[in-house]
């Protein structure tokens, strides 16, 4: 049994984890905020990463500095609707966005959401590994392979999937400990 179909996904499956993490905000100013946030532009939704340069001015605040004037107003809309718990100041051209410290209702607030998304992706994995446990199953009932090579595949399954929600836990404990320090 091939494997590789099955280990792709978990990784597929791992890195939608890293990149969901990677919106939840914690106390420290992070670019990767922005990441899921379009700005109405040129008569489409584009990323704000591809309107502006975005810079880090020190551990709690963004600067955005759009490359076109005309669309800062856009920008800004865009960022107070997304409600990202952060406060947006406009000086001339540059939008600053400052992080507030967390406090101890938005820490479980944070990690509440971060547990969910784990448990989304443990759902995600579990539907892939339902999927290669009925082909299996499938090869067997169809002569194309033994009893002992569907259980020994089962295995491996098992195995693989083990290992998918131990880095899966991995990835959530990292952000626990980022959220509470």
């Amino acid at each position: 049994m091939d494997f590789n179909k099955f280990k792709t996904n978990i990784e597929e499956v791992k890195e939608r984890l890293k990149k969901e993490f990677s919106s939840i905000r914690t106390g420290a100013a992070a670019v990767s905020v922005l990441d899921n946030i379009k700005v109405e532009a040129y008569g489409s939704q584009m990323p704000v990463n591809q309107l502006a340069s975005i810079g880090i001015e020190d551990a709690k605040t963004l600067s955005i500095s759009p490359f076109d004037n005309g669309i800062s107003k856009n920008i800004e809309e865009a960022i107070t609707k997304a409600d990202l718990g952060l406060s947006v100041s406009v000086s001339g051209t540059v939008i600053r966005l400052s992080f507030p410290d967390l406090t101890s209702e938005r820490r479980v607030m944070l990690l509440k959401l971060a547990k969910e998304k784990l448990e989304d992706a443990r759902i995600r994995l579990r539907k892939h590994r339902d999927e290669v446990k009925a082909e299996i199953e499938k090869q067997e009932r169809d002569g194309e392979i033994t009893e002992d090579d569907k259980f020994s595949a089962k295995e491996s399954m098992e195995e693989l999937t083990k290992k998918g929600n131990e880095e899966l836990d991995e990835l959530y404990k990292k952000k626990e400990e980022e959220v509470e320090n």
